[in-house]
């Protein structure tokens, strides 16, 4: 479309009313609509001649202006004609110039002229492509002008076999069910589950299924046509209208804009299609996002199964393949919360039985202990650690290596299970030899390139096709480097600034005058610190996720699909980090340099290196584990998924200048396309899957610590299922439909976690639980071969007149007793040893069976991942 100077200078609405009024001749054979059928299309579902249907929409800033001869034109427009449809071949081209309309608005500048212009090139483009378009501004949302468009049956046609889309055809078969004793069995196991079950057609078992066929216009009687309108569902139709707005392009400049390019750049705010009609109100139709809403995104049917195939109808096969894939690993984690349970009953019940626990609870036995750091502290009583060694027996039993191995088995089941049910879906979704194709060039790419060819050809006068080189791409990977190891570094740094806040907490909790202060300093500090490193945990997550997303558009990733796995790789990187390096260093970290008395290793001249509690660090790694997990899937995974959609649509009704009391009133009359407009535009599935991927780290990486986190994760997937269902359904706005094969990248990330998890139980029974060292004691040292002693056998001994200069209690009869002698864990010689304060030989014997238990765990659970069943999946 070639625009003169002359035409630019005439104000959008001006034109378009033009046009209307150049199409009028044949605007007058359109019926009157009655009340009811005005009535029936004003809810925005259909055009205003109340029989074609809205399959897409696209909205657009309108210049608010003044002047009372444009608002002439349009009253005039609305009252002369029903609708602003706009036809192929309809009316003569615009004139350049046309004295009765006048000069445009004053307050119209170049830039939105500009876009209006790009718009009308649009628009005709999409009419030479076959759609129908109409137009509407005269709505109750203020300054927001909507384009409808509809694609009738021979663009459906052409588009859905341009796009390979596989149709059912008329040709049934039967699908042929078990017999004997196998029948017998699935009809009680369907009878025992029907409660189960959703109530939509979609979860009857049907014995015949259609043969599909991708669509061909051509063999269009081998499909069956008796119905054109239902034969393309909403979905599809939609999904068809959206490959025709990406294809399509404007030239305005010389360079080519599709739609993409256009929202970019603001020349249209929004595009979407409908949802399917309203999902609650006594007057609401039956449709898909209604049965959806009541069988699926209702927290009362909380107990039954997702409705997968009416997902995938309604939000497409990518869509439903997250709740497919959600679905199988909260019916996985059932097994692994029923024996997580049981190993947790089983450290409760024989906590009274566990000697070490006795032996350290016993007061007759009044062994004293050395300082836990120099000068303000004083000697004190082993029987004051009771409870903490009995609470650690909870988490560190015989059971725990069990559910270790249980977990490494569960996440290859959970695996293999998923790829059984991915490829079933495949086969039931027609998905058998889709292929994607390559992805149409992002907004940002596109116009990255148009301005490397403005310079060049400014420099040359050589028009050539550009593209994106490495060389343009290095200033931001450069950035991408240096801006992810800081962000790392600033994760290792609020962990010191927490280790410090424990150090020094706990230093001047042990001078306080209160008895009960000082008995309590262990607990009120790993407390506090859990609770601080959750908050940190908190604000990083959304700190790093807005850095991994302005990184990633520095890097100008070509297509769609390569800017979503970089985001990924990136969001996942910064999230694991700062989720899991504080329980890192809690697990393998802490407690191993600290020195012994008289020789403590300090971080500055006051503070000393962390050291575990005598019954080990796992219980602080519990602690740290529970409450990091259960405080990011209550507060992010739940409070901020319901506060923040309603908050930000708040905010919207807000700066549309609505009163809340007059909101419902105001919402009854509006229509679809306006009520949907204010809905949360989807961001995609990438925050639903990483939060989930977390989850899984938190139930495999550390379960050995944790054996009750799959039943919290069970308990939040529950919840989790019915929140995204319910915020898809009702305060999102309806999804581009996308087809898939599979989850992505998100598969080898979960296995990648499940190989990690495997390491990492193993270093922690082995270096953090005193698993190997009971084993190393009761087989090796113990004279009856049970544990009666093990207690005396790992603490040290130590001359308190071996104390440096300074370093010495200050309160050496805190006791009450003068001491000579005190303990303190750890696998040194004694102070009568011709080598004192030398790591002993019982050092290495148990550092040995440490080594050798990874290397037997690791290599025996590292089998069923790296070589699952194939049996499994076939």
């Amino acid at each position: 479309m070639d625009f003169s100077e002359n035409e630019s200078e005439h104000s959008c609405k001006q034109k378009h009313f033009l046009r209307d009024v150049l199409f009028h001749g044949k605007f007058h054979l359109l019926k009157a609509l009655t009340p009811e059928e005005n009535t029936q299309c004003r809810r925005g579902l259909y055009f205003q001649d109340g029989k074609r249907r809205v399959d897409y929409i696209l909205t657009y800033q309108i210049k608010k202006t003044s002047s009372s001869r444009s608002r002439r034109h349009t009253t005039r427009l609305t009252d002369n004609a029903f609708t602003r449809t706009l036809r192929r071949g309809r009316g003569p081209p615009l004139p350049k110039h046309d004295p009765e309309v006048g000069s445009p608005a004053h307050n119209m500048d170049h830039h939105d002229d500009d876009k209006c212009l790009r718009r009308e090139e649009f628009e005709s483009n999409l009419l030479e492509m076959g759609l129908e378009l109409e137009r509407d501004e005269e709505t109750k949302t203020s300054g927001v002008g909507f384009v409808k468009i509809h694609a009738p049956w021979n663009v459906l046609c052409r588009e859905a076999e341009f796009m390979k889309m596989k149709m059912p055809t008329k040709k049934v078969y039967e699908v042929k069910q078990s017999r004997g004793v196998m029948e017998k069995i699935n009809t009680f196991i369907c009878k025992l589950t029907d409660p189960l079950h959703p109530n939509v057609e979609e979860n009857r078992l049907h014995n015949v299924k259609h043969l599909s066929y991708p669509f061909s216009r051509e063999k269009q009687h081998l499909f069956d046509l008796s119905d054109r309108d239902s034969f393309f569902d909403s979905k599809t139709r939609s999904s068809l209208v959206f490959e025709v707005l990406k294809r399509t392009k404007c030239t305005k400049a010389k360079f080519s804009m599709g739609i993409t390019s256009l929202l970019g750049s603001g020349v249209y705010t929004a595009a979407y299609s409908l949802h399917d009609g309203d999902v609650d109100g006594g007057n609401a139709e039956p449709n898909d996002r209604k049965l959806l809403y009541e069988e699926w995104a209702s927290y009362s049917v909380f107990y039954k199964y997702q409705p997968i195939g009416l997902i995938r109808k309604y939000f497409g096969e990518k869509i439903g393949l997250y709740f497919a894939w959600l679905g199988i690993y909260t019916q996985m984690l059932i097994p692994a919360s029923l024996v997580g349970v049981f190993v947790f009953l089983y450290g409760c019940v024989t906590v009274d039985d566990d000697i070490p626990s006795m032996e350290i609870c016993d007061p007759r036995r009044n062994i004293t202990m050395c300082p836990l750091c120099d000068r303000v502290c004083s000697y004190w009583n082993l029987s004051t650690a009771c409870g903490t060694a009995r609470a650690s027996h909870l988490f560190d039993n015989p059971a725990t290596v069990f559910f270790s191995i249980f977990m490494a088995l569960w996440a290859a089941f959970f695996m293999e299970h998923w790829k059984r049910r991915q490829m079933r879906l495949n086969y039931e979704w027609d998905l058998t030899g889709f292929e994607e194709e390559e992805d149409h060039p992002r907004a940002e790419y596109e116009f990255r390139v148009m301005q490397k060819s403005l310079k060049k050809e400014h420099r040359s006068q050589k028009p050539e096709k550009e593209k994106l080189t490495c060389k343009d791409r290095f200033p931001a990977y450069m950035t991408n480097i240096i801006m992810m190891l800081l962000m790392i570094g600033v994760t290792f740094a609020i962990v010191f600034g927490v280790i410090l806040y424990r150090i020094s907490t706990k230093a001047a909790l042990a001078m306080s005058s209160n008895p009960m202060t000082r008995s309590n300093v262990r607990l009120t500090v790993k407390t506090t610190a859990a609770i601080i490193n959750l908050v940190v945990i908190l604000i990083l997550d959304e700190v790093y996720a807005a850095v991994a997303r302005w990184l990633t558009v520095l890097e100008v990733p070509k297509t769609d699909k390569s800017f979503e796995e970089r985001l990924i790789f990136k969001t996942f990187i910064l999230k694991f980090v700062n989720a899991f390096t504080p329980i890192i260093y809690i697990a393998f970290f802490r407690g191993r340099l600290g020195g012994r008395p008289g020789s403590y290793l300090y971080v500055f001249e006051s503070y000393r290196m962390e050291e575990c509690a005598h019954g080990g660090c796992l219980m602080e790694l519990c602690i740290q584990l529970s409450i990091t997990m259960l405080g990011k899937q209550l507060i992010q995974n739940n409070l901020f998924e319901i506060g923040i959609p309603k908050l930000k649509k708040l905010i919207r009704y807000i700066k549309s200048k609505r009163a809340s009391f007059q909101q419902e009133e105001y919402e009854k009359k509006l229509q679809r396309y306006e009520t949907d407009y204010f809905l949360e535009p989807f961001a995609g599935l990438s925050p639903e899957y990483m939060e989930m991927i977390i989850q899984f780290g938190f139930v495999t990486l550390f379960v050995a610590s944790f054996p009750l986190a799959p039943l919290f994760a069970l308990l939040n997937n529950i919840i989790e299922i019915r929140l995204d269902a319910k915020k898809f359904v009702a305060e999102l706005r309806r999804p581009d439909a996308a087809r898939a094969k599979d989850i992505g990248i998100w598969y080898n990330i979960l296995r990648g976690v499940a190989k990690v998890a495997v390491l990492v139980n193993a270093f922690v029974i082995s270096f953090t639980s005193d698993f190997i060292p009971r084993l190393v004691y009761q087989y090796m040292y113990s004279p009856d071969g049970s544990m009666h002693g093990f207690v005396n056998h790992t603490l040290s001994y130590f001359n308190v007149s071996h104390f440096q200069n300074g370093t010495a209690p200050l309160e050496p009869f805190y006791l009450g007793v003068l001491v000579d002698i005190c303990r303190y864990k750890d696998y040194r010689e004694p102070p009568w040893s011709p080598t004192p304060y030398e790591i002993s030989k019982q050092f290495w014997a148990v550092l040995a069976a440490r080594l050798a238990f990874v290397i037997v765990f690791q290599e025996r659970t590292y089998e069923w991942l790296v070589q699952p069943y194939p049996g499994l999946c076939t």
